[in-house]
């Protein structure tokens, strides 16, 4: 196998694949696990120019492994990223992407990794910013840290939908509340014996805490996580394609005209490894 290279892309996260096209994807025996291991180190991984169908996306991303399936048809295993309800009924609630967060906080499970590919890309806006959030804990004084292993965070959809709707008709306070809440630590210690924290949008409030103090922290902590000289920012090309690690990474969509063409293609890798 021809050696991969890589680029540094922001500081403490991401960095670009070069030299890799469709058909190593699909066809070099060693790739998938020289993914996985670059994604464990560096949070991001990004390939430009890749111009991949949902076929081959699906196909490599079942290479790296399990992949969650979204609906019924040709490729059900791809999710559409549009604000256009024609094209995905759910386009409402994804307006909730433009804060920090980390997906599947309300599961008991989290899903490992996500792979995203672009369709095509809004004028203006619509990058997604990425932070570390193993870098996160790692930065803290070691008071800190101890005191944040000794916390546990209640996670709710509601949560996440009260930032961009924070009044909402009974029924859809009623749809929010059908997801249950879940209660997680609010460090999380990995298999691998890294620590990450788990901040974010659907941080509810901090269990056994008053609540405006735990809120306090959490902004303080998320703040200080996602400072800028802390965050890589993706500037959209159509035929780009990122991979991020949800289990040590934070991301946001930046927001953009929800009128805009921007159509992003998502396959997920389903988690193994619960919050603990």
């Amino acid at each position: 196998m021809t050696v991969v290279a890589t680029q540094g892309l922001g500081a403490t996260v991401g960095v670009q694949v070069v030299g890799v096209d469709r058909d190593r994807l699909l066809q070099d025996d060693a790739l998938p696990a020289f993914v996985l291991e670059t994604l464990e180190a560096h949070g991001v991984l990004v390939f430009r120019d890749l111009h991949v169908d949902d076929a081959t996306q699906v196909a490599f991303s079942k290479r790296l492994g399990r992949v969650e399936v979204f609906g019924k048809g040709e490729n059900p295993e791809i999710f559409r990223i549009t604000l256009d309800p024609a094209k995905n009924p759910m386009a409402a609630y994804l307006r909730g992407t433009f804060d920090w967060h980390i997906d599947g906080c309300t599961d008991d499970v989290p899903i490992m990794a996500t792979i995203l590919s672009a369709h095509a890309v809004a004028e203006s806006g619509g990058e997604t910013e990425f932070a570390s959030t193993y870098t996160a804990f790692d930065d803290l004084s070691d008071e800190e840290k101890q005191r944040c292993l000794s916390l546990r965070v209640v996670h709710s959809f509601e949560a996440a939908q009260r930032m961009i709707n924070d009044d909402p008709s009974p029924e859809e306070l009623a749809l929010w509340r059908r997801r249950p809440s879940k209660e997680h630590p609010l460090a999380w210690t990995h298999v691998s014996g890294r620590r990450s924290l788990v901040l974010g949008a659907t941080t509810s409030h901090v269990a056994g805490m008053d609540v405006d103090e735990g809120r306090a922290l959490l902004a303080d902590l998320l703040a200080r996580a996602t400072a800028p000289e802390r965050v890589y920012r993706h500037e959209w090309a159509v035929g780009d394609l990122v991979i991020w690690d949800n289990r040590g990474v934070l991301h946001r969509a930046c927001p953009y005209d929800p009128t805009s063409a921007r159509d992003m293609h998502r396959t997920t890798l389903h988690g193994e490894e619960p919050i603990q």
